[in-house]
C-alpha cells in the first residue's frame, strides 16, 4: 500500500512537472516574438475587463454609455486581435528559426499534425477545446450584448452628448418616450438594420470630424416608409369616427385668461376592402394613392399634387409659381405622401414658448393666478441670448426682479409659486433651444394642423388647380367642425354667486 501511495505521489509529481515544462515552454515560445506577447497581452487585459464589465453589468450596477463603447464595442476587438496574433506570432517565430537552421523554405512552415492517441496532445487539444468553448460563450455574450447596447435608447441618444443631446432631450419628453429610437428608425427586420448601421458609419466619422450640420437637416433622407414603422402600431384602416379636442390658450392680460377651442376632429380613415375614405386620415387610406413634389429640403413648398383614388383615376393638381414652370417643377422627384408627412415630428417636438407656457399653466406648473405671468413669461423666452447659462440666469432673474418691482406684495405672499415659474420657465428654455447645435425656437417647423406653420395649407391653399377646374379646397369642415373658439370658460355656479 505504501509503495502504491509513494508510486502515486511520484506520478502526480512527474505529470505537474511535465504541465509546468509544457506551460514554461509554450511561454517561451511566446515570449520570444514580439507579435505573440503583444497578442497575450491584449486577449489577457481585454479578457479581463470584458469579464469584470459583464459581472457589474449582470449585477444591475448602472453602465456609464461610453464603457458600454469600450465593452461592447472596442475590447472585444482587441481580444479577437490579440488571440490571432498569438497563434500568428508562434507561427512565424518557428519560421524563423527553421530558416536560421538553413532549412528549405517549404519545411520552414509549421505542420499542423494532430493524432489524439498522444496522450500530451489529447491533453493540450481538451485544454484548447475549453478555453475555445470559454471564449465562444464570453464572445457570444458580449456579441449579444453589443447589438443590444447598439439599439438602445442610451446608445442613440447619449453616445454623440453634443450632437443627439436636442433630440435625446425632446425624445425623453414625448408621447414616444417609452418606444426605443430603433423602433422607428430601422423597424424590424435585418436589412434595414445593416443600412441603419452602414449609415452610422459615415455618421461617426462626421462626429469625429466636426463635418456635421447644424442644426441637423430634416426631414430625415432614405427614412424608412411609415408603413414599415408608424403602421406597426398604427392603424390607418382602424381610424375611424370623430373625436373632440379642447385647446386652452391663456391671453396675455393681468389675469391670464383661459380661452378655450373646441374642435370636433374627422378622423375618419378606412380601407380598401370596405372603400370608405373620409376625414383626415382619407389621406393615408389604402385606396388612395397621394403623390406630391417638394421644390425645398423641408417639404413646406409643394406645387405639385397627384391622386390615384380606387377607380385607377388619376387627377394632377398644380399651383401656378412665380419663378417655376409645370415643366420645370416635373424635374423635381416625387414622393409618395405617408403619415410622416403631416406627423413630422411625432417624437422630437419642439415647442413655441405660447404653447409651452400655455401647457405649464393648464397643468398648473406655474400659477395662472400670478398676474401677468403669461405675457412675462413669453417675453423673457423670447429675448435673445448669448449662450444657455446666460439664458438660465437672465430669466430667472428677469421673473423675479419684474414681480419685486410691479408686485412686491405679491413676491412676498407668492415667492414659492415665483420661483417655481422661474424653473419651469428654464425647463422649456432648456428643452427647446440648444445654441451649440443652433437650434433656436421655431427652427423645426410642425406640419401637425396650420397654427405654427402652414401645415394643411401646403396643399389646401385654393390654388392648387386641375385641368377639370377643380381645386384642393381649403374648407375648414372637411377636417373639423368649430364648435368654439378662444372662448372664455363659463365660471362655476358658486363661484359666479354674489358674496354677502
Amino acid at each position: 500500500m505504501k509503495l502504491f501511495t509513494n508510486f502515486s505521489k511520484k506520478f502526480a509529481l512527474r505529470e505537474k512537472l511535465i504541465r509546468f515544462i509544457t506551460m514554461k515552454r509554450l511561454f517561451a515560445k511566446i515570449s520570444r516574438n514580439l507579435l505573440s506577447f503583444v497578442g497575450l497581452l491584449s486577449a489577457l487585459i481585454s479578457g479581463v475587463l470584458i469579464l469584470t464589465i459583464l459581472a457589474i453589468d449582470i449585477l444591475g450596477f448602472h453602465i456609464n454609455p461610453y464603457i458600454g463603447v469600450l465593452v461592447y464595442l472596442i475590447l472585444p476587438t482587441f481580444l479577437v486581435i490579440g488571440l490571432i496574433l498569438i497563434p500568428l506570432g508562434i507561427a512565424l517565430e518557428k519560421r524563423r528559426v527553421h530558416l536560421q537552421k538553413g532549412l528549405p523554405k517549404e519545411q520552414a512552415l509549421p505542420k499542423w499534425e494532430i493524432d489524439l492517441n498522444n496522450p500530451s496532445l489529447r491533453k493540450r487539444f481538451a485544454w484548447f477545446a475549453a478555453v475555445t468553448a470559454i471564449l465562444l460563450s464570453v464572445m457570444s455574450t458580449v456579441t449579444y450584448k453589443a447589438v443590444e447596447f447598439m439599439d438602445s435608447v442610451t446608445f442613440c441618444g447619449q453616445i454623440c452628448h453634443e450632437v443627439m443631446k436636442p433630440e435625446y432631450i425632446t425624445y425623453t419628453r414625448s408621447p414616444h418616450s417609452r418606444v426605443h429610437c430603433v423602433s422607428c428608425h430601422i423597424g424590424p427586420g435585418a436589412p434595414w438594420f445593416v443600412k441603419s448601421k452602414l449609415s452610422g458609419v459615415g455618421q461617426v466619422f462626421a462626429v469625429l470630424f466636426n463635418t456635421y450640420e447644424q442644426p441637423i437637416p430634416t426631414p430625415v433622407k432614405n427614412l424608412r416608409p411609415a408603413q414599415e414603422t408608424c403602421e406597426q402600431c398604427h392603424w390607418p384602416q382602424k381610424f375611424h369616427g370623430q373625436q373632440l379636442k379642447v385647446i386652452t390658450k391663456f391671453s396675455e392680460d393681468e389675469k391670464n385668461t383661459a380661452l378655450k377651442t373646441v374642435l370636433l376632429l374627422k378622423t375618419g380613415g378606412g380601407d380598401k376592402a370596405s372603400g370608405i375614405a373620409e376625414g383626415i386620415h382619407w389621406h393615408m387610406n389604402i385606396a388612395n394613392e397621394i403623390s406630391y413634389i417638394a421644390t425645398d429640403e423641408q417639404h413646406q413648398n409643394i406645387p405639385w399634387v397627384r391622386l390615384k383614388d380606387l377607380r385607377g383615376n388619376v387627377t394632377e393638381y398644380f399651383a401656378p409659381q412665380e419663378s417655376l414652370s409645370l415643366e420645370q417643377v416635373l424635374k423635381y422627384p416625387s414622393r409618395r405622401m405617408d403619415c410622416m408627412d403631416c406627423h413630422n415630428r411625432p417624437t422630437h417636438i419642439y415647442r413655441l414658448p405660447e404653447e409651452a407656457v400655455d401647457e405649464a399653466l393648464l397643468a398648473d406648473k406655474i400659477n395662472p393666478k400670478l398676474p401677468f405671468i403669461k405675457k412675462i413669461s413669453v417675453e423673457l423666452l423670447r429675448e435673445s441670448y448669448s449662450n444657455n447659462p446666460e439664458a438660465l440666469e437672465k430669466i430667472e432673474q428677469g421673473l423675479i426682479q419684474y414681480y419685486q418691482t410691479n408686485y412686491s406684495y405679491i413676491y412676498v405672499a407668492k415667492e414659492e409659486d415665483i420661483l417655481r415659474a422661474a424653473q419651469i420657465l428654464k425647463e422649456i428654455y432648456s428643452s427647446n433651444v440648444f445654441p451649440e447645435m443652433k437650434i433656436i425656437w421655431g427652427t423645426y417647423t410642425n406640419n401637425i394642423g396650420h397654427q405654427n406653420s402652414l401645415g394643411c395649407f401646403r396643399c389646401h391653399d385654393n390654388t392648387h388647380q386641375a385641368k377639370d377646374g377643380k381645386v384642393i379646397r381649403q374648407d375648414c369642415d372637411q377636417c373639423h367642425n368649430l364648435l368654439a373658439f378662444e372662448e372664455e370658460a363659463p365660471k362655476p355656479v358658486i363661484e359666479a354667486l354674489p358674496m354677502r
